[in-house]
């Protein structure tokens, strides 16, 4: 192998992006440093340090020669670095007097009262030795001071320039705003927009959501109603610090979608507005070399961060938040992250080979636990996509409860009047009958009369031809005869009267028998399908006397051999259990139907284990039900014990539930119907009224969903539900008496249908024999009226030849015109009667109408109400095979991590064992050689080179060959040896490296513990105020103490003791402290005077604004809702007005804290 290139050996110089070729040894990486100063030291030799042992214990025996020539360059480098910081250190600690530790040494230092270091419980007495007697600049460079003008000009990197979101939070649009170099104040009401702003900066610059305090997932920073928000930052690129101006320019434009699922895009813009680079990894590489720190509270502090600083009651939080925003940290962090990746590569080299053996029965059960544990989340989505099919499920049941609840009162209500308009449809018929016949009746008579009419005109106009006498003796002789025959016309027409009299009755007699006839031929199939069922049910009784399983269906015998001979040949994997209501007995008997009318089909159910045999299960049932009368299959898998219902159950001091009620000795029975029914919340109550009373009236018991009365009525709290049946068809206790019941039933019903059968022969013969006289009575009085036209017309002629024709046309004429006068009265008569007949027609039509609306409304609601109380049943079951799935995989989750938790056991046992057999390698030889072979094929190789070294001896062999293999294996012995011995000297010098840098590191802290103390007592001092910060570093506290005014200093009170307004100014002092300690481009203060007086206010402003005017290189942003129009006029403060906001726009629509932080794209 060869080694590594120079340039890759080492990531310190990568860091910079100088190569090998062109850095000298010693040479400072420049290009990361600039005006960063203190903080470029840091991360950058730590990522050395990091490389150094990740590029060691990578390359092996193999590259460390060429590595170590780095190492030992890199190291004189490190060594340099450190003394350059210890100086540095030094030197501030002597010119922390000085307001700011950019102006040169040389103007001289302030005055003011020393810091006591006794304050500063760190019980390491290395630091105080160390910080004795050096003094040097504060910038980190030896020797000369500062140029007169290097800080007084604005900053070239990192500054803010403008910020414009879209669609962010509740603001569809803001900005763009155009921030200053130096000092901006964003004023403006409350949710017009302000902590918006500062908030976009954190997210948009890469930070999390949590980071903002406004929220918990970066989606619910989108506006509601839209699908994305834009987020745009401008940052300035300028002087030898710019990352890479020959593609960005002088400014780099940060850009950031956010879309509502929470996937973030970047896009990183030159200053033309081109797309550059859209990774993350590329913003993080500019917010490294401007020294942005998006995530530090103190470079970027919101109103719930400061509130929460000031609130905290513990001083080991205060603690944290110091570190934190000084980054000593994070520093501390980098340490222990490399002294654990030494610690690492030490164990690595001191393995040994038989370690490997035991490692290789690690690795699988690592695996294995790795696997198990992903396959947790299967588990966990399982039950929660079974939870939401369960809610679904019981959500469209009640849906369809309250549907069927409506049909059903629909139907109750529209009864009792399709029953009154019945009846009313019959009186109306019947009174429409007899008016019809009125009308036949007259109609008859008018069409006689118009016939005599034109009999009697045509008569009259022969008589008036004829020119023939009669003799007085011919005119005696038909005058009698005339006279005979008109006693016989009035004969006839009241013989005709009394025919259509008895026509009438007959025909009202026959429409009478066939209503009769039509109500009684339904009454009879009634009947006779009661008296088909009761024969079938005690057919089934008789047959259960010699087998009990014979009252669950005919074939249900046949079907459980069948299932007994697939399970014997291995068919099944469990034997399916059921029917159901064989498998349980009745504590009381008497709420047989009340139990019966709860489980319904279950009765007849089978409970199988798995689905593969459900499926044989299926097909054995095809061979004895057809597809509609098949017994259901509930899937569960079989159970040793009974679920633990007793916190869902139902508790009443009177009343049992039906799981209660019911003697089960199988647990899957038990678990089935608890699943499939709940039978655990469901109540037996004996009466119907006290049923209504507890479920209706009262509360109902906690957790109960419905009841059941003895008579197997359904209540539910707000509906109630009659039984369509009054007796248990398949958990009925008396057989006999049962059977001796359904047997007197049979007995009355078929006496019953024999009493219908012969009522209905006697309505029909009642019928035929009617029908055969009313037709007799037609055929008499078609003759009668066949008569009674011969007699007129005979009358008539002897009447016109008796009479000479005068006499004759008078007379003729007179009964003419009377018969017209008959005429127009039997006209009228029927003109009446065909009202009256059409009136009554149209109130029968009508009544008709209006009861077949009712009776089709009725048959709709019971057609609409059959599929919905089948899909309740459905649905029913569904929501308990949902719950059953669910249980099922809670279940099996508790198992699996049981099984996780069992491998991770074994594990531990194993990595014992490895730890023993690594010792006992140890022993015989220190440092681990990488191998992959076996301990045991090592061992046969050994015995073979001894064999053959036992032959060689034996045959001496050739001096010279031997003699050369002698020294090439000497070569390359000694090559690893060197290898070793460097690496050791590496693992050394890295050793007193990191020891080096531990103590720097508590310098360091103590300086920047020194410098917050001072500036924090230098601005309460400006107020007159009084402070103290007690440090306890082996503790890891910080407290803060105020006294505010003129006072005893050994008054001094805990911060919160303090009024709003004295503790805001308290902690813009500590902020600006803290400022003074870190070197970020910008600051950020949201509302720091909101709890403020006007004093305070004036004075922290003022504060804030010298700090300001020291440090033109930085930028200052704060945000606040006064006014701000005392400040004085200067080109160095900017003020940005944000517009009130609009109505209904105060409250920002965030996410709750379930949500995770969203990932990046």
């Amino acid at each position: 192998m060869t080694a590594p290139e120079p340039a890759q050996c080492c990531r310190y110089h990568r860091a910079c992006g100088q190569s090998a070729p062109e850095r000298r040894d010693g040479q400072a990486c420049t290009q990361r440093g600039g005006q960063t100063g203190k903080r470029s030291l840091e991360p950058v030799v730590l990522r050395f340090l990091v490389a150094s042992l990740s590029a060691h214990a990578q390359a092996g025996s193999e590259a460390r020669p060429a590595a170590a020539v780095c190492s030992g360059a890199c190291a004189q480098r490190l060594k340099f670095e450190l003394e350059f910081r210890r100086i540095w250190v030094e030197s501030d600690r002597v010119s922390i007097f000085s307001m700011s530790k950019r102006k040169d040494v040389s103007e001289g230092t302030l005055p003011v009262k020393r810091i006591k270091t006794e304050d500063i419980k760190d019980c390491d007495a290395e630091e105080a030795k160390t910080t004795k007697g050096k003094t040097v600049t504060t910038n980190g460079q030896s020797g000369e001071s500062l140029p007169p003008n290097s800080f007084l000009s604005e900053g070239d990197v990192g500054i803010i320039e403008s910020i414009s979101l879209k669609n962010f939070m509740c603001h569809a649009c803001l900005g763009p705003f155009k921030f200053g170099p130096n000092v901006n104040f964003v004023v403006g009401n409350n949710g017009s927009g302000k902590s918006a702003v500062l908030t976009a900066l954190i997210v948009g610059l890469g930070g999390k959501a949590t980071a903002t305090n406004r929220g918990y997932s970066i989606k619910g920073f989108v506006k509601d109603g839209q699908n994305s928000a834009d987020i745009s930052i401008t940052l300035r690129n300028r002087g030898p610090d710019a990352f890479k101006p020959d593609k960005y320019g002088e400014a780099v434009i940060v850009e950031q979608r956010i879309s509502g699922d929470g996937i973030r895009q970047y896009r990183l813009k030159n200053q033309s507005g081109h797309i550059i680079s859209t990774k993350k990894e590329e913003l993080n590489t500019i917010l490294d070399q401007f020294n942005i720190q998006v995530d530090n509270p103190v470079s970027i502090l919101t109103q719930e961060m400061s509130k929460h600083f000031l609130q905290s009651k513990s001083e080991a939080d205060k603690y944290k938040f110091f570190m934190k925003a000084t980054q000593l940290e994070q520093m501390r962090d980098d340490y222990s992250y490399i002294m654990q990746t030494k610690a690492l590569t030490n164990e690595k080299i001191e393995k040994q080979d038989e370690v490997i053996e035991v490692e290789k029965h690690l690795q699988p059960i690592k695996d294995r636990i790795k696997a198990e544990e992903s396959r947790s989340v299967k588990y966990d989505q399982k039950v929660e996509e079974w939870q939401m099919k369960v809610n679904e499920a019981e959500e469209r049941f009640k849906t369809i409860q309250n549907q069927l609840q409506k049909i059903t009162e629909e139907a109750q209500i529209l009864r009792p009047q399709c029953t009154t308009l019945k009846d009313d449809v019959q009186r109306k018929n019947k009174a429409c009958k007899e008016t019809e016949a009125t009308f036949h009746r007259y109609r008859t008579q008018l069409k006689q009369l118009e016939k005599d009419h034109d009999q009697l005109q045509r008569r009259i106009e022969q008589l008036r031809n004829s020119i023939t006498q009669s003799s007085e003796a011919e005119l005696k002789e038909r005058q009698e005869r005339i006279s005979c025959l008109q006693k016989q016309l009035k004969t006839l027409e009241d013989q005709e009267a009394t025919n259509s009299q008895q026509l009438a009755q007959f025909q009202h007699a026959i429409s009478k028998s066939r209503d009769e006839q039509e109500k009684l031929g339904e009454e009879e199939k009634d009947v006779k399908q009661s008296a088909e069922s009761r024969k079938e049910r005690l057919k089934e009784l008789k047959a259960s006397r010699t087998n009990q399983l014979k009252r669950f269906g005919e074939n249900m015998p046949a079907l459980l051999d069948a299932i007994t001979e697939a399970h014997k040949q291995g068919r099944f994997r469990h034997e399916p259990v059921g029917p159901l209501g064989a498998c349980f007995k009745l504590k009381y008997p008497e709420l047989a139907l009340a139990v019966e009318s709860c489980l319904k089909g279950l009765l007849l159910s089978f409970c199988c284990d798995n689905y593969r045999d459900e499926q044989v299960l299926q097909s054995l049932m095809s061979r004895y039900f057809g597809s509609g009368r098949r017994p259901q299959i509930n899937v569960c898998e079989f159970a040793n014990q009974v679920y633990n219902v007793k916190g869902r159950a139902v508790h009443h001091p009177d009343f049992p539930t039906v799981l209660d009620a019911l003697e089960i000795s199988n647990p899957v029975v038990a678990n089935c119907l608890i699943d499939m029914r709940g039978v655990e919340r469901i109540l037996l109550i004996n009466s119907n009224s006290r049923a209504r009373e507890i479920m209706q009236q009262q509360r109902p018991p906690a957790n109960c969903r419905e009841a059941f009365t003895a008579a197997g009525d359904q209540v539910f709290p707000n509906r109630y539900y009659s039984s369509e049946t009054d007796r248990a068809r398949y958990l009925g206790g008396d057989v006999e008496s049962e059977i001796s019941q359904l047997e007197m039933e049979v007995s009355n019903k078929m006496a019953k249908l024999s009493h219908f059968q012969q009522r209905l022969h006697s309505i029909i013969e009642e019928i035929r024999i009617n029908e055969t006289q009313m037709k007799m009575k037609q055929m008499q009085k078609r003759k009668i009226q066949e008569s009674m036209t011969k007699i007129k017309l005979e009358i008539s002629d002897l009447e016109n030849v008796d009479e000479p024709q005068s006499v004759d046309i008078s007379t003729l004429e007179e009964e003419v015109q009377d018969i017209w006068h008959r005429i127009v009265s039997g006209r009228n008569k029927l003109e009446e009667a065909r009202k009256d007949m059409d009136e009554h027609r149209k109130i029968v039509n009508e009544a008709e109408q209006r009861y077949k609306e009712v009776k089709e409304k009725i048959n709709l609601i019971a057609e609409g109400a059959d599929p919905i109380k089948d899909e309740l049943s459905k649905i029913d079951t569904e929501v308990g095979k949902c719950k059953h799935h669910k249980r099922h995989y809670d279940e099996k989750r508790k198992e699996h991590l049981e099984g996780i938790d069992k491998l991770k056991e074994n594990l531990e046992s194993k990595e014992k064992v490895l730890e023993e057999n690594t010792a006992k390698a140890k022993q015989i030889y220190a440092e681990r050689l990488e191998v992959v072979r076996t301990p045991k094929s090592i061992d046969v190789e050994i015995n073979r080179l001894r064999e053959r070294i036992s032959t060689e001896q034996e045959r001496h062999g050739n001096k010279e060959e031997i003699t050369r293999q002698y020294f090439d294996v000497l070569e390359t012995y000694k090559n690893v040896k060197s290898q070793i011995k460097n690496l050791k000297k590496f693992m050394q010098l890295l050793d007193k490296i990191m020891e080096e840098r531990h103590k720097a590191y508590k310098i360091f802290r103590r300086y920047i513990s020194l410098r917050c103390k001072y500036y924090f007592d230098s601005m309460l001092s400006q107020r007159g105020y009084h402070g103290k910060m007690s440090f306890d570093h082996k503790n890891a506290t910080l407290s803060i103490a105020v006294q505010p005014g003129e006072g005893d200093k050994a008054a001094l009170s805990d911060m919160r003791s303090l009024s709003g307004g004295e503790r805001s100014f308290s902690t813009v002092c500590f902020i600006l402290s803290l400022w003074d300690t870190m070197e970020s481009p910008f600051r950020c203060l949201d509302e720091f005077d909101v709890y403020m007086d006007m004093v305070n206010r004036r004075i922290s402003m003022d504060m804030m604004l010298k700090v300001a005017s020291s440090q033109r290189y930085r930028q200052f942003i704060f945000l606040t809702p006064q006014n701000m129009s005392s400040l004085p006029s200067s080109r160095l403060i900017r003020i940005l007005r944000m517009h009130d906001p609009e109505r209904g726009q105060t409250t920002l629509p965030f996410r709750s804290r379930d949500h995770a932080e969203d990932s990046d794209d």
